[in-house]
């Protein structure tokens, strides 16, 4: 028998909570094969395997907070001889869902037409999915073998589940028409109460720090993105053939930042005590969606980068969130922040700066507008640029001109390749 027991999680970091359990009890287990996720402030981080065998007592529930070192779960050693008696209770957990008729949609939404094919396929298929996902199944009704999984090695995330039912309009009056009855019967209205995630709570606690702490403002400003569309439509392929990575705008606006903090070197620097830190360098930090949330991992000397060089990173970064891989070390400093809040249709906000640094860039979505050019009305796809700073170290002057140099930059993508 050995023990699971949680691992190191990073400096200054004792505790995590138990995110999903990847293995359940009688699963085979290899060496160093992930079983159990755990949040951290920052990351989730798998647990593995140190032996091969059969997945034992579960010690910790989801939810849990767990300390380092803790035993969160027993494994039995052994091969194929240990793993024969735990596939012995498959047959008797198979009856359990034919015995309950209760929940006939969340039966139906695992298996075929047929229920007699669809009992198999329906357990395997609930014994390999995480229980947020099991959970997500059985609310949408969306059948998990017809939806394509971006976690770690295939496995389907709860985000999977949420956008195939979102993009199955059709099979929602299917889905609505055994649950219509439900309301009738109860006639009441339902609340859901949700354990906050390790990683939300940070989040919450580090905003409203820096709501409390810095003297924010916002400063706007708007930029015309036709000479980069049309760079990007010019060089696109010839871009992802030399580099093997799609050519997007983060770059260009990545290196008009490095470019525009050299100049303005207040909106790259931090407050520490009573003394004021500048940094010789630009650590990026760019806001990446995960499952759990807004993840910031660093672009380190993105000085030193070029175009294709910050889009490999940034392409990195958003994979390796999406499957929970990203590590601590990736998610410290940071002397600067970019957020692209237009992926998901925003056209203006007030980003929050990320403490200690004291500023941050918010992008918004592209939106035809008419503007004037020398005298004449006329369309040009614009977006709206948002810098969020500490007034207590960057003034007005600064902010604007900051926003100017950039504004210059994406409009004339030239002033990046000569140095203006």
């Amino acid at each position: 028998m050995a023990d699971v027991k949680v691992p190191v999680l990073g400096e200054s970091i004792t505790e995590a909570t138990v995110g999903e359990w990847l293995k359940n009890p009688g699963d085979p287990v290899k060496v160093d094969e992930p079983i159990a996720s755990l949040e951290t402030d920052k990351v989730s981080v798998e647990v593995p395997s140190t032996v091969a065998g059969i997945m034992g007592e579960q010690l910790a529930k989801v939810g849990d907070t767990v300390e380092v070192g803790a035993v969160i779960a027993t494994i039995t050693e052994g091969g194929s001889a240990a793993a024969s008696p735990a596939a012995a209770p498959a047959p008797a957990a198979a009856p359990a869902p034919a015995a309950a008729p209760a929940a006939p949609a969340a039966i139906a939404s695992y298996g075929s037409s047929s229920p007699a094919q669809g009992q198999a396929p329906g357990s395997d298929a609930a014994a390999a999915l995480s229980p947020s996902v099991r959970r997500a199944v059985l609310e949408t009704g969306v059948d998990p073998s017809s939806v394509q999984g971006t976690g770690r090695d295939g496995r389907l995330t709860k985000d999977d589940v949420l956008t195939a039912a979102q993009n199955k309009p059709a099979a929602a009056p299917a889905a609505a028409a055994a649950p219509a009855a439900a309301p009738a019967s109860t006639g009441g209205r339902k609340e859901e109460r949700v354990r906050m995630t390790r990683l939300r709570q940070t989040v919450a606690k580090r905003l409203k720090e820096a709501q409390n702490t810095a003297a924010m403002l916002t400063t706007f400003n708007d930029v015309d993105m036709t000479a980069v569309i049309e760079a990007r439509a010019k060089y696109k392929d010839l871009f992802e053939k030399k580099h093997g990575v799609r050519l997007g705008f983060m770059g260009f606006f990545v290196k008009a930042a490095v470019q525009a903090l050299r100049d303005i070197p207040s909106v790259n620097a931090s407050i520490e005590g009573d003394e004021i830190v500048y940094h010789d360098y630009a650590d990026i930090s760019v806001a990446v969606s995960a499952p759990n949330g807004l993840v910031v991992p660093v672009i380190r000397d993105a000085q030193d980068l070029s175009v294709s060089g910050i889009e490999k990173t940034i392409g990195d970064f958003g994979k390796r969130a999406k499957d929970g891989t990203l590590k601590m070390d990736e998610m410290k400093g940071g002397t600067f922040t970019i957020s692209n809040g237009g992926v998901f249709g925003s056209l203006m906000s007030t980003p929050i700066i990320n403490p200690p640094q004291s500023a941050v860039l918010g992008l918004h979505r592209i939106e035809e507008r008419p503007v004037v050019r020398d005298g004449q009305v006329v369309v040009r796809p614009m977006m709206y640029l948002a810098l969020s700073y500490d007034h207590r170290l960057i003034d007005g002057r600064e902010a604007v001109t900051f926003l100017v140099a950039l504004k210059n930059a994406i409009e004339d993508p030239t002033r990046l390749l000569i140095d203006l």
